[in-house]
């Protein structure tokens, strides 16, 4: 049975993700990053989680190379840090980073960050599905998250 991709894309966008920031670094050391909203845990124990990258993407090369990634967690407050991770060519001009066990930038500020060695990549359609094992996690301020519904940001409130 086919169907239109446009339907297929709003029914897609009729479950709220979450969103975060995927980075890791590539055989020279130059990081990058991209926003996915593709991101899903997966195992307890082990810790294993994924995200999806589109084989478009100009950072896949730094994925399918690398062997390490970080799951970056946004707060409602860092949707710039989403747009610039999204659309912008100059990604990392002024974003505040740090590193953990595996050396790959972990953005400040985020919500959780979890740093995780590559697990498994599988090919699926028009995207890779990265596997990660997760080796260690930082949990950061108390907040709200960056939450995507219908192709707009939005937020929810938690008491």
């Amino acid at each position: 049975m086919a169907f239109d991709t446009v339907e297929f894309r709003k029914a897609l966008g009729s479950f709220a993700t979450g969103v975060t920031v995927v980075t890791t670094r590539d055989k020279e050391g130059i990081p990058h990053g991209l926003t996915a909203n593709s991101f899903s845990s997966v195992s307890l124990e082990p810790p294993l989680v994924l995200f999806c990258i589109d084989k478009r993407s100009n950072c896949l090369p730094a994925f399918e190379e690398g062997d390490a990634f970080a799951i970056n967690v946004l707060s409602d407050k860092q949707q710039d840090i989403s747009n610039r991770f999204a659309f912008a060519e100059e990604r990392w001009d002024g974003v505040k980073t740090t590193t953990l066990q595996t050396g790959v930038p972990i953005l400040a500020g985020c919500l959780a960050n979890l740093d995780c060695s590559m697990h498994a990549r599988f090919d699926a359609g028009d995207h890779i599905i990265v596997v990660g094992k997760v080796e260690q996690l930082l949990l950061g301020a108390e907040g709200n998250p960056l939450l995507y519904f219908k192709g707009k940001y939005r937020g929810v409130e938690i008491e």
